[in-house]
């Protein structure tokens, strides 16, 4: 008989039992990271939970029998937007710790690749520490992937739909974020209040500071948004249509697959101590000598 683990995707839906084969499987842990955040007068404070969950889920249906999807994490590091109402911040040293409790608990049960799908944009920093760590303080392997990084893997998607100016156009509820919401919960957008919004630095025309989802200038101020935003949209929101969010659910559901099937049997790489005389107490973090 056929183990649920291959069929059921949705880690919380599986048995202890269950989780057994899904380790013995060697299936591949999605932890969708987002946060409860403003996104203008258009769009919910779910957005950057919406958005990862749904691309992850579209990828575990697909492949169900190599990765699971961990209920999102749902709160993120937001303390530079509590000037809009409703957004929720989490300190980042709590948000790190949650992530890695989130980790560490993993590769403790026995998975050993573990991907943090993010949502928000202002978790990366964060979420790429815990990810290191996770890497040095356990033996199991984590990255980090913003979802719309995966719209980068095929370099010709991008031109095919994009229509706003860069940068600026897809930085925050904008084309991107609006067109992806519009495709996966169309009925919760406020349609007769979506309008485009600028970043007022981005203006300045400067070649050190400006913002986009998909590049930050060399040497960009990032300080309270209500510092450079009236309304909270930073993007030209009135281009995203319902059929360019199709065509980003598709590919990033598409390159999360294609990812996750190279990534669980991807060889690990092999730490190799240097030390001529071989260390004699715990890593500075607290492992004893050559742990993983």
């Amino acid at each position: 008989m056929t183990s649920r683990a291959a069929t059921e995707y949705r880690y919380e839906k599986l048995t202890w039992p269950e989780i057994n084969d899904a380790i013995e499987m060697e299936q591949v842990c999605i932890v969708p990271c987002g946060a409860v955040e403003q996104h203008g007068a258009h769009l919910p404070l779910d957005v950057d939970m919406v958005l990862p969950t749904g691309i992850a889920r579209g990828a575990g249906e697909r492949i169900p029998d190599k990765m699971l999807v961990l209920p999102i994490i749902s709160y993120g590091y937001t303390g530079h937007v509590m000037d809009f109402p409703g957004t929720i911040n989490c300190h980042y040293e709590h948000f790190i710790n949650m992530v890695l409790d989130v980790t560490k608990s993993l590769a403790y049960h026995g998975f050993k690749k573990i991907v943090l799908l993010n949502g928000h944009g202002s978790n990366v920093p964060n979420l790429d520490l815990a990810a290191r760590r996770a890497n040095l303080e356990t033996d199991a392997e984590c990255v980090l992937c913003p979802w719309w990084h995966l719209l980068r893997v095929d370099r010709e998607f991008m031109p095919r739909w994009r229509e706003s100016k860069f940068p600026g156009g897809c930085a925050h509820a904008g084309e991107l974020e609006t067109s992806l919401y519009l495709y996966l919960a169309e009925e919760d957008v406020r349609k007769d209040k979506i309008k485009s919004d600028v970043i007022s630095f981005n203006e300045e025309n400067s070649p050190f500071q400006y913002v986009d989802l998909y590049e930050q200038g060399p040497a960009t101020v990032v300080s309270w948004t209500s510092s450079y935003s009236e309304s909270g949209v930073l993007g030209e929101a009135e281009l995203a249509t319902v059929e360019k969010g199709r065509q980003v659910y598709e590919e990033a559901v598409k390159q999360l697959v294609e990812y996750v099937t190279w990534f669980q049997h991807r060889p690990r790489d092999v730490r190799r101590d240097r030390h001529r005389v071989a260390p004699t107490m715990p890593t500075p973090w607290g492992q004893t000598p050559l742990d993983p």
